[in-house]
């Protein structure tokens, strides 16, 4: 196997042929490639880094009811998604989960409760499968409790899922 030595923030190998991005075999078994970056491409570090694409857990549990109840909800997998590409926007969510009002917060790709705790299980959904999303509110990222600068507030779901679909003629 060839040595790497490194000169001048590149990674130089002995032998001719460069390596592999290595591959990322989650849970389901799908591989992932990875991409390597060399220092120059990952501003000023000094060594590669590699970067994978991410993607959320698929777990299996017993079939209990109560993990019956909170299967995942896929209107909040698409809120997701819309802020992986939207870095400098929040999403303010309200639903109603059994005659209660929740409130959850998504950044980058993340989703965190502001009416309870969230589970640190990343294949959990902030919100069950039978939450009904009431409202959408687009801010300002990162987001500042302190301060909340709405880009449009008191969207309905199918209102910012029309602005997500091409247009189509």
């Amino acid at each position: 196997m060839a040595t790497p030595s490194f000169k001048s923030s590149q990674l130089i190998l002995s032998s001719t042929t460069p390596p592999s991005p290595p591959q990322i075999r989650p849970a389901n078994g799908v591989t992932t490639p990875c991409k390597v970056l060399s220092s120059k491409e990952y501003r000023k570090t000094h060594h590669w880094m590699i970067v994978c694409a991410a993607r959320r857990r698929l777990v299996r549990y017993d079939e209990d009811k109560e993990e019956d109840e909170f299967e995942n909800n896929y209107d909040i997998v698409t809120l997701e998604s819309y802020t992986e590409y939207k870095m400098n926007e929040a999403l303010l969510v309200r639903a109603m989960v059994d005659n209660q009002e929740e409130q959850v917060l998504i950044f980058k790709g993340f989703s965190s409760s502001l009416s309870y705790g969230t589970s640190p299980d990343p294949s959990r959904s902030v919100l069950p499968a039978k939450a009904v999303i009431t409202s959408i509110d687009r801010v300002k990222g990162p987001f500042d409790p302190s301060n909340v600068e709405y880009i449009e507030k008191g969207l309905t779901l199918d209102a910012f899922k029309t602005r997500l679909q091409p247009n189509v003629p």
